[in-house]
């Protein structure tokens, strides 16, 4: 029996019609009956096609995975999951050099010994104006505010060369299909996420992602709890960052 065939047949014995199915899968009853002929033309590739499988079948009382398995039996077999580090390689940590404040000890040391180096000079007969030095308490010496400048600019640079990665988390609440790829189109991981389990994924300038059941992960984007990528139940795909047209 084909798996439409075995999809409508399960319809069918759990008393629904395909309007009622649509409205519990919010899948199209136009989509649905055509999978139910074995016709998956309008899912929008396999990767869709996967999730409107799996979410039907579960609606109806088949096991979702033995019929994407047998979807993927008849299309093709589906792609191995790639590690994120078999296709990412971050590039050397960048070191943000922390702002220190001005040493102001030293910068008292060095006023105190001009007003001692004067003061010896007077005394051996120098002039009789003796210079003082502007010694202000919780004023900083200039060579002091240029270290704190450079240091601030350098870990102002730092930051902006960090901002462009893209660190996405994702814990599934009901185990869902993902594929992930960066801004150019590699693919950093391809498989199911089981349920209660968390992956993070990092990328340059952004990544986009494909997601079998909007509703079935949440998210949290640079350390930001953003929720779920769309409704339960629909196969969605997001951008995340800038990623390359």
């Amino acid at each position: 029996m084909s798996i439409g065939s075995s999809l409508a047949e399960a319809r069918r014995a759990a008393g629904l019609t395909v309007g009622q199915l649509s409205a519990r899968t919010r899948i199209r009853e136009a989509l649905i009956h055509a999978i139910e002929r074995d016709d998956f033309s309008l899912c929008g590739g396999d990767f869709y096609a996967r999730g409107h499988v799996r979410n039907i079948s579960k609606v109806i009382g088949l096991d979702p995975e033995a019929m994407v398995h047998s979807y993927d039996e008849l299309h093709g077999g589906v792609p191995l999951p790639v590690r994120a580090a078999s296709v990412f390689q971050a590039e050397k940590p960048i070191k943000i050099r922390e702002s220190r404040s001005p040493n102001w000890t030293t910068a008292m040391a060095v006023a105190l010994g001009i007003i001692v180096i004067f003061g010896v000079v007077k005394m051996m007969g120098g002039t009789d104006e003796t210079p003082t030095a502007d010694v202000r308490p919780g004023a900083p010496s200039a060579s002091s505010k240029g270290a704190a400048d450079a240091a601030r600019k350098a870990a102002s640079l730092s930051a902006a060369k960090q901002g462009d990665l893209i660190v996405l988390q994702a814990k599934a609440t009901r185990s869902s299909w993902l594929d992930v790829k960066d801004a150019v189109g590699h693919k950093i991981f391809s498989g199911t996420l089981e349920e209660g389990k968390t992956s993070v994924w990092q990328a340059k300038r952004g990544m986009r992602v494909s997601f079998s059941d909007g509703g079935a992960v949440s998210l949290q984007l640079n350390g930001k709890d953003i929720g779920a990528p769309g409704p339960s139940g629909e196969a969605v795909s997001r951008s995340y960052g800038n990623p390359t047209p």
